[in-house]
């Protein structure tokens, strides 16, 4: 079982167009490929399906190795093919050969677009790691993952797609629409940073209104500030909220049911246009941009927020990732910027979310910048906030210590 496993998509093919629809035709060029690349054939099948609504149908074939196999399914109506290559290395390395049989189908079809995959299928000594691995993208080529022997969820709420997953290095870990949210054993880098810079700065934070943040961890870093008097967690989806719950107390820690906390299950721009309180603190712990929680990441949406914010408040955000996102970054702080007279960007690397991470604080007047080391430190002591794993007084100043390529990107 140990070998190689290729796989292409073609697209607008303009090599021979007999082959995406000639059955035998393909077939021939398929076997003549395969043994010039010194693989052995051992049997075949082709299937042309039907002509469909005056469009010619496209043909599925497969021919057997005695390394393991070849597949190949037509459109030829989107000028379309995709491409399967596997062969075992168990005896033999037979890599080249299939790279070489890919290559010449590749060459066959002259597609304008391919995209391509390459997987090592298998260990001589049975598997080094255990689980699904799941991807996600930075960007359409770069991409990072985990692998999760477990799955705990796989739900659609009204809303969204659910899963939970656990592994051993991050528990119980929470993504939504393909994308990672949270994990028990990393949710401090994201959750610390987000909460303690502008509250800290706060001489006497009461009042915050958290938009997101259904988890709950968000919630459970503010409530570690004495002066706290409520929180109101606005989240649009009650699933996240029970699932939540049911499995991510080491998250929340009970935040989600503290008498001091509100949830509030509907639309948070909504609950902003329509309330008439006030509040020190406002995050927006959302999902990206390019999700249906964009209409909150624009500017009209920034100056209704600044409506509800009490004198000297601020609002906190993620921006994205400044290296892999660098035009939503520019844009958002942009937008910010517009807004808000004080503006202050700060980073710090996530593991969950495989980068260096862009956050905000924007304010009429409060700016975490300026509080020094010493100060951070007198007022965790005061507050009797203890026992954090990221964010201590000198992390402060450092979360806004930008490199270059991220200040250049700021207004």
């Amino acid at each position: 079982m140990q070998g190689l496993h290729l796989t292409a998509d073609l697209y607008d093919c303009a090599g021979d167009a007999a082959l995406l629809t000639d059955a035998d035709r393909l077939a021939e060029r398929c076997r003549a490929l395969t043994l010039a690349s010194g693989l052995t054939l051992v049997d075949e099948k082709w299937h042309r399906f039907p002509d469909w609504n005056g469009q010619p149908g496209g043909v599925t074939g497969m021919i057997l190795l005695a390394e393991s196999h070849l597949a190949i399914h037509t459109w030829p109506e989107r000028g379309g093919v995709t491409l399967d290559v596997y062969v075992c290395n168990f005896t033999a390395d037979n890599s080249h050969k299939a790279i070489a049989l890919m290559q010449g189908l590749e060459d066959a079809f002259a597609p304008r677009r391919v995209q391509r995959e390459r997987l090592l299928r298998g260990q001589a000594d049975g598997p080094t790691a255990t689980g699904e691995l799941i991807l996600e993208h930075l960007t359409p080529q770069a991409a990072y993952g985990f692998r999760f022997p477990e799955r705990i969820l796989s739900q659609r709420t009204r809303y969204q797609h659910l899963e939970l997953l656990r592994s051993n290095e991050l528990g119980l870990t929470l993504r939504l629409d393909g994308q990672y949210m949270t994990s028990e054993a990393d949710e401090f880098f994201y959750h610390e940073a987000m909460a303690h810079p502008a509250a800290i700065t706060h001489e006497a934070p009461r009042r915050a209104l958290i938009i997101g943040g259904g988890d709950g961890g968000l919630a459970e870093e503010l409530l570690k500030h004495p002066t706290i008097e409520r929180i109101v967690l606005a989240e649009l989806d009650d699933e996240v909220v029970a699932v939540a719950r049911r499995h991510l107390g080491s998250i929340h820690r009970g935040a989600l049911d503290d008498p001091r906390v509100q949830v509030h299950v509907g639309d948070g721009a909504a609950f902003v246009a329509q309330t008439a309180e006030r509040f020190d603190l406002v995050f927006l712990d959302l999902t990206d941009p390019e999700t249906p929680a964009g209409p909150l990441y624009t500017e009209a949406f920034f100056r209704q927020v600044q409506q509800v914010l009490a004198p000297g408040g601020a609002v906190v955000l993620h921006l994205g990732a400044p290296f892999f996102e660098k035009d939503q970054v520019r844009e958002l702080s942009a937008r910010l910027a517009r807004v808000f007279p004080c503006l202050r960007a700060y980073g710090l690397y996530v593991p969950l979310y495989g980068a260096y991470w862009a956050l905000a604080v924007a304010s009429d007047t409060l700016d975490p910048k300026g509080l020094d080391a010493a100060t951070v430190e007198q007022r965790l002591r005061a507050r009797g906030i203890a026992n954090l794993q990221y964010y201590n007084a000198e992390i402060h100043g450092a979360l806004f210590a930008l490199p270059n390529f991220y200040r250049a990107l700021l207004p």
